[in-house]
């Protein structure tokens, strides 16, 4: 059945400001163009979107003729705020951004583990509020938070996991509170596989597998495109998987004895410390990001290459389980630590992997590193804002 004309304007509007988003601004002449839609129906969206307040007249082109076809249409970017949240255990990192995610404001707060979980909290969105207001947005459209844990999939809340602060549930209900705001909430480990499948080393790939390696270790399955979560919202829980050389099994309540134990920065770290490697690095970076990083830097050296060996055979125990199960024909090694290592990391994981399995798996390092997670955040709290201000998206 044909579009009603109420349907068809949402489906036009809709097209057009997904091509100013795109392109950047653009002419009436080169929407009708890029649309193919009429010229009046071009001139009514924009009068429509315009009167909405979401586009406005941004200059002129380079056009000799004058008029309103000449006129430079853009997305009116502080028509909404949104902020992004990278909760970790140690701390909060915030980065707010008008509509089209052009960051405005950052900044982060560390928060010590006797902190309680009042003090915690009010100092995370005090974060927040201040970081809205270094970016002159009177009110948050959307928040996105990205955070360690279950993400329950009937709920879309934070499910109380052992081993995280109690602060980090409340803080979602904290926000919705304080601010008048739309709050959502996602594993960290999935927001960092979108951010790289739209801004980093997944970009031409709708299947791949997101291993994350920093202060702890998860993964991310995106398959045909979507994000995969699982029947309780656990899919990537890679830290529990049992796996040769370590000294026990892990439990359902504590990971130590899966692939944590071999994969974790506190477990790479005493490997490098093994090797004689030591290193230097800002406080706010896992301890191993440093030690591969400064290994990755000189790899041919003999205790770094001894050192980026017998951290690649750890990680492709877990990779190779990862790939026999899923077949994701590419896994990211991601965090800081899967950053850190580069190429020479993933290269030697990818070798090992070609030994390990009859499967074919492409191993990349993350171009994103430890800002994959506010990027991811930003990402989802910027689509949830457009699709309810750019209205009903067509089906």
């Amino acid at each position: 059945m044909p579009a009603s004309p109420s349907t068809a304007r949402a489906i036009n509007d809709r097209l057009a400001l997904r091509l100013l988003q795109q392109e950047g601004p653009l002419t009436a002449g080169q929407l009708k163009q890029l649309t193919g839609l009429s010229r009046p129906t071009v001139a009514d969206l924009v009068e429509r979107l315009t009167a909405a307040g979401l586009i406005a007249v941004v200059g002129e082109s380079g056009e000799q003729r004058r008029g309103p076809n000449a006129r430079l249409y853009g997305i009116v970017a502080d028509r909404a705020h949104l902020a992004a949240l990278d909760v970790r255990t140690e701390g909060v990192s915030v980065v707010v951004s008008d509509l089209l995610g052009a960051e405005l404001a950052r900044a982060s707060v560390p928060i010590a583990d006797d902190t309680g979980t009042g003090p915690a909290v009010e100092q995370a969105v005090a974060l927040v509020e201040h970081a809205a207001k270094e970016a002159g947005a009177e009110r948050l459209h959307t928040v996105g938070i990205g955070a360690p844990g279950l993400i329950d999939p009937a709920t879309g809340e934070l499910r109380d996991s052992s081993g995280l602060p109690e602060w980090h549930r409340r803080l979602v209900a904290a926000l919705q509170e304080r601010l008048p705001a739309r709050v959502t909430v996602e594993n960290e480990t999935n927001l960092a596989a979108l951010a790289e499948q739209r801004d980093g080393a997944a970009r031409d790939r709708d299947t791949f597998v997101l291993l994350w390696l920093g202060h702890g270790t998860g993964a991310a399955v995106v398959l045909d495109g979507r994000l995969r979560r699982g029947a309780s919202g656990g899919t990537g829980e890679i830290g529990f998987l049992p796996v040769p050389g370590t000294s026990a099994l892990p439990s359902a309540t504590d990971c130590e004895g899966g692939f944590h134990s071999l994969a974790g920065s506190a477990a790479i770290a005493r490997l490098a410390r093994e090797h004689g490697l030591v290193a230097a690095g800002p406080a706010h970076e896992p301890p191993a990001a440093t030690l591969v990083r400064a290994a990755a830097a000189t790899p041919d050296a003999p205790r770094s290459a001894r050192f980026l060996d017998a951290l690649a055979d750890r990680l492709a125990i877990g990779a190779a389980a990862v790939v026999a199960v899923l077949d994701p024909g590419c896994v990211v090694l991601a965090g800081e630590v899967g950053q850190a290592g580069g190429d020479a990391l993933a290269a030697r994981v990818e070798e090992r992997l070609v030994r390990m399995s009859p499967l074919p798996a492409e191993v990349r390092a993350s171009t994103l590193g430890g800002d994959a997670v506010l990027r991811g955040a930003l990402l989802t709290a910027r689509d949830g804002a457009q699709d309810e201000l750019f209205g009903p998206s067509p089906r």
